[in-house]
């Protein structure tokens, strides 16, 4: 029997909402999605009620919902955005009879389960396809670093979420102390989410505006990643470049941490970045560490394609939980 579900991504910046349809366990079908801003609305319920609007009608009592913040306790605060939700109340305030509320990254890491091997892209290390056993960590710079693991194991799936992107961060040369240094004046405890993460990057572009002696670019957040992705200004390609190498080192530690093994680079800014990591560093980096090089060389590092996974990911553990 085929059920027809909300599905939400929510994270720090934009809110996304879809109606999908999920059958014997897998995903059917994802509508294309509405994709609203977080400061736009004042809570998930009102957001919901802009989707609903946008539909034209009433809405499927069932939902999934993907959330960028720890899925525990009676009052869940979003870690990047102000919006607060209260998993006792979802039922009454969605108007639901039947409800999922997961991690963000638990979702995407659902979708790496369950999307197909021709969603993937290769980046690095074997060009092999993720394998049916094992452990899969999956990695993904947006607003914040999201880090979730995934486990298959006789046949079933299952999907572990983490706060992985709040570890400390771990120069690795005398460019990265100074990042440190100088992240470390503003915030004490500087996790690897303030430099492999969207903002990141202005940090690193400032320290290497300052060793060069080169006028930092003006703009926001997304006019520097702009002008980073262009190629057209030497500092700020110089400060993609780092981005990867950070980035390879980070997703180095968590494959060693998890297993080590495979790993899956997924989120809104790893979509756009992934197909250039393996030209500013990122491999270097994933593979260096000391006496377990070799190892870490024969752990396959792919892209998930999937223009939404936490939508897809949603559906998927929604329809793993009540349709299989």
């Amino acid at each position: 029997m085929t059920t027809r579900i909300v599905v939400a991504d929510i994270g720090g910046t934009h809110a996304r909402f879809a109606l999908a349809k999920v059958e014997k366990g897998r995903v059917e079908h994802l509508d294309e999605p509405l994709k609203m801003r977080t400061a736009d609305h004042a809570s998930l319920q009102m957001a919901w009620e802009a989707f609903q609007h946008h539909v034209g009608g009433d809405l499927p009592r069932a939902a999934a919902i993907a959330i960028a913040a720890p899925v525990r306790g009676e009052t869940i605060k979003m870690t990047n955005n102000p919006w607060i939700i209260r998993p006792s109340l979802i039922a009454e305030k969605l108007d639901v009879d039947r409800h999922l509320l997961i991690n963000d990254f638990a979702a995407v890491a659902h979708a790496v389960g369950a999307a197909p091997e021709d969603q993937f892209l290769h980046l690095c290390g074997p060009d092999v396809p993720l394998p049916p056993t094992g452990i899969v960590t999956v990695i993904g710079p947006g607003t914040g670093l999201g880090v979730a693991l995934l486990l298959r194991v006789d046949g079933h799936t299952h999907v572990l979420p983490t706060e992985g992107g709040h570890v400390d961060f771990a120069p690795l040369d005398a460019v990265e102390d100074r990042l440190l240094e100088r992240l470390r004046a503003q915030h004490n405890r500087v996790s690897v989410e303030r430099i492999v993460a969207g903002p990141g990057l202005r940090p690193i572009m400032e320290v290497l505006s300052e060793r060069e002696g080169v006028a930092m670019p003006s703009g926001d957040d997304k006019d520097l990643w702009t002008l980073a992705l262009s190629g057209t200004n030497s500092l700020a390609a110089a400060a993609l470049d780092r981005f990867g190498m950070c980035l390879g080192a980070v997703a180095g530690d968590m494959a060693l941490s998890h297993g080590p093994g495979p790993v899956v680079i997924a989120g809104g800014l790893g979509l756009r970045i992934g197909q250039r990591l393996a030209d500013i560093g990122f491999g270097h980096r994933f593979v260096a560490k000391g006496r377990y090089q070799a190892m870490m060389e024969q752990l396959p590092v792919k892209l998930i394609t999937h223009p939404e996974p936490g939508l897809y990911g949603a559906a998927a553990a929604f329809a793993k939980q009540h349709c299989d």
